[in-house]
């Protein structure tokens, strides 16, 4: 293998989920931050739980109305 191309490695990389548990694990990043951990997901824990869910059904609402009215400007000016 060449020398110099590999990313460090740290064996002791800390990983920190938004629920506030923390364990360590290898990564080539010193520290990770994530959303859903296997102490809060639904599947291992069993409860159903909504992440963001909210935040996603707006956004997709904004753009459907966008939608609409990019449609209603086109089919005014073809008249």
């Amino acid at each position: 293998m060449k020398q110099g191309i590999h990313p460090k490695y740290y064996h002791q990389a800390k990983v920190n989920c938004s629920c506030g548990y923390q364990f360590t694990t290898g990564s080539t990043q010193e520290t990770i931050e994530v959303e859903v951990c296997s102490h809060c997901h639904p599947f291992y824990t069993g409860q159903q739980k909504f992440v963001d869910v909210r935040g996603r059904i707006d956004k997709f609402n904004e753009k459907v109305a966008k939608g609409k009215s990019y449609t209603k400007k086109t089919k005014k000016g073809k008249k």
